[in-house]
C-alpha cells in the first residue's frame, strides 16, 4: 500500500532575462522542473504560485526579471510504480545496464513528480530493480541533458559503483556547446553549493575557512576539465571531463567563466547573436541543420538561420558522450559511447553552416578567419 504523505512547498525563482518572450509556462516547466506542467498550471490558478505577486495566465510573455513566488503543499507517494516508458539500451547484464537517456526525462521522483521519470521505466523494465535504492540509480543526469548512465541491477554491483563514483573513477565525458571562443582547453577548479539567494540554482561559492574547507553550508569541491573540440565564429564545442560530479556542474562552470551553455535557461544569460546569424543558412536536405521535432527536441523543420536554430534551442547543449568504468563483477574495465540526438546534431550543423558562410562572405577582404 502506498505511503502518502503531504508535503509543504516553498520556492523563490526569477525568470532569466534571457527568457524573455517565451510563455510562462514554458519557462516555469524549466525553473521547477521537478514538478509536472499540469501541477505548476493549477497552482498559478489557485494563487499558489504567483509572478510579481500576481497570477497571469500561462500563455502570456514573461519580459525576464520578474520574481516567482511558490507556496503551496503536494502529496508525495511513498511506492514507485512501474510504467512502460521506453528505455534506449545501450549495454545490459547481469549486473549493470548502461542506457541513454534523452531529453525531457526525470531521473526520479521528487516533489510535484511522482511518475514518468527513469526510475518508473526502470521497473517496468525490470521489477526486481524495486529491490534498490532507486531503482538501482547510482547517478544522474539533469532532465533536459542527454546521454550516458549507468543502472545498478544487484546490491553488490550498486555498492562497486557507488564506491567507484565515490572515488571518482568512473570516466565521464561531455559535449557542450558554449557561448564564446576558446584559445586553448583548460580546467575549472571552484566549489559549487546552493545559490546564497535563489534556491533553484547552484552557484561557485568561492572562500575558505581556516581549515580550508569552503565557505557555505553544502559547499563542495568541484573540478571540471575541458579540451576543444571545433571553434565557430561565436561559439565552442567543448569536450568536458567531470573530475567530481555536483548538481549542475559543467553548467555553473561554464557560466562562472563567461562561457554559459547554449540554451541553458538557469544559467546562460542573454541570447547573444554573433553576426551574420540572421543571414539564410542551407535548408534541411542540404546540410541537415533542421530535423523532425519531438516533444523535447529544441530544432525544427525549415529552420533557415542560426538565429532561429539558438533562439528555439530550449534546453541546454549538454550531451553525456562517454562512460568509463570497471565492471562490477568481471573487473574489467568497458567503455561505451552514444552519439548527440537529433536536436543537438542540428544545432551543430547549424552552427557549422553559419561558419561556412562567413568564411566565404570574408575570403576576399579577410576580415574573419576560421
Amino acid at each position: 500500500m502506498n505511503d502518502s504523505s503531504v508535503t509543504r512547498i516553498e520556492r523563490d525563482a526569477t525568470i532569466p532575462e534571457a527568457a524573455a518572450g517565451r510563455r510562462l509556462d514554458a519557462v516555469l516547466a524549466e525553473l521547477f522542473p521537478e514538478f509536472s506542467r499540469s501541477r505548476l498550471q493549477r497552482w498559478l490558478r489557485d494563487g499558489d504560485l504567483t509572478v510579481d505577486g500576481g497570477s497571469p495566465r500561462g500563455r502570456v510573455a514573461v519580459k525576464g526579471g520578474e520574481r516567482i513566488r511558490l507556496a503551496a503543499t503536494a502529496s508525495e507517494e511513498g511506492v514507485v510504480a512501474a510504467e512502460p516508458i521506453p528505455l534506449s539500451i545501450v549495454h545490459e547484464d547481469t549486473a549493470l545496464l548502461v542506457i541513454n537517456k534523452p531529453a525531457g526525462l526525470v531521473v526520479h521522483p521528487g516533489a510535484g513528480n511522482a511518475d514518468g521519470t527513469l526510475q518508473n521505466a526502470l521497473l517496468h523494465h525490470d521489477a526486481r530493480l524495486g529491490g534498490l535504492p532507486r531503482g538501482g540509480i547510482v547517478h544522474r543526469l539533469d532532465r533536459d541533458t542527454t546521454g550516458l548512465m549507468v543502472v545498478a541491477k544487484t546490491l553488490e554491483a550498486h555498492t562497486h559503483l557507488v564506491e567507484q563514483l565515490q572515488a571518482r573513477t568512473v570516466g565521464r565525458e561531455y559535449l557542450a556547446v558554449v557561448g564564446g571562443t576558446f584559445t586553448a582547453g583548460g580546467s575549472v577548479d571552484a566549489p559549487i553549493g546552493r545559490h546564497p539567494r535563489d534556491r533553484l540554482r547552484m552557484a561557485v561559492r568561492q572562500g575558505v575557512d581556516n581549515n580550508g574547507d569552503p565557505i557555505g553550508a553544502g559547499v563542495k569541491p568541484a573540478v571540471t576539465h575541458y579540451r576543444i573540440e571545433a571553434r565557430f565564429p561565436a561559439h565552442t564545442l567543448l569536450r568536458c571531463r567531470l573530475e567530481t560530479g555536483r548538481t549542475h556542474q559543467i553548467r555553473v562552470h561554464m557560466a562562472h567563466i563567461r562561457h554559459p551553455i547554449v540554451g541553458d535557461v538557469l544559467y546562460g544569460g542573454r541570447l547573444a547573436l554573433p553576426s551574420g546569424a540572421e543571414s539564410a543558412i542551407p535548408a534541411e536536405g542540404d546540410s541537415g541543420v533542421a530535423s523532425a521535432p519531438s516533444e523535447h527536441s529544441s530544432s525544427t523543420r525549415n529552420v533557415h538561420t542560426l538565429a532561429d536554430v539558438l533562439r528555439r534551442f530550449r534546453r541546454q547543449a549538454l550531451h553525456a558522450e562517454t562512460l568509463t568504468l570497471v565492471h562490477p563483477t568481471s573487473g574489467e574495465t568497458l567503455s561505451w559511447s552514444a552519439p548527440p540526438p537529433d536536436d543537438f546534431a542540428a544545432l551543430l550543423a547549424a552552427l557549422r553552416a553559419h561558419q561556412a558562410q562567413m568564411a566565404s562572405a570574408a575570403e576576399d577582404d579577410g576580415r574573419w578567419r576560421p
